[in-house]
């Protein structure tokens, strides 16, 4: 009886690589960060945005080690399984200033391995404020807490989306105008500003 000859299968190519870029958000916040950037992402119809949790009580030097080691995780996966659909395009770690130390050298440490950071001064809640109103000069965190409650009456760090679609685009004219009028007085990063924009320009590309 004679043996069929099958067509031997080539080795399985390399995944062509997608037109979006992937993104990792890693975040210190365990709810508002993450429900506000997932929103985000699903509205501008971009799937191709994971955003993970530090582990524990995260500080922004700590922050920033996670995420370049859940880059390099990236890396070697993709290698192993010939995809390079699975490596990162890019990395943001977000978080606040508040009261943070080394945040120096948090950032030193991103520039180091190619990291991209969404820092907000004083906290998160600014960010969400710019979708409603012009900023309110340097605060601290719960008077901000405070001002987002009288757009958001019921807010508590949980976010729907929804709620700031709308002023996306104010928010993030103002939040340039924020850093650029700091860069020009020579204090970049000051109380108040905010590089959330950043990422979300990121996501929002075509």
């Amino acid at each position: 009886m004679r043996k069929r000859h099958r067509e031997k299968r080539p080795a399985r190519p390399e995944e062509q690589r997608a037109s979006l870029p992937r993104i990792l958000v890693v975040c210190e916040g365990l709810i508002t960060e993450k429900e506000y950037i997932e929103g985000f992402a699903k509205s501008c119809r971009n799937p191709r945005v994971d955003v993970d949790i530090h582990p524990g009580k995260g500080t922004p030097v700590t922050i920033v080690e996670y995420a370049r080691d859940r880059r390099l995780e990236a890396i070697e996966q993709a290698s192993r399984e010939r995809d390079s659909n699975l490596e990162y395009d890019e990395v943001w770690c977000v978080f606040d200033i508040d009261d943070h130390p080394n945040v120096p050298r948090a950032k030193q440490q991103a520039r180091d391995n190619g990291l991209e950071l969404a820092i907000s001064n004083p906290c998160i809640e600014l960010w969400l404020i710019l979708h409603f109103r012009e900023q309110p000069g340097a605060q601290e965190r719960n008077k901000l807490s405070n001002i987002l409650k009288s757009f958001v009456p019921h807010y508590d760090k949980h976010v729907d989306f929804e709620h700031y679609k709308n002023g996306y685009i104010d928010a993030s004219r103002r939040s340039q105008n924020l850093d650029r009028e700091a860069i020009l007085d020579g204090d970049d990063g000051r109380n108040p500003t905010t590089g959330v924009w950043r990422l979300t320009e990121s996501i929002r590309k075509e």
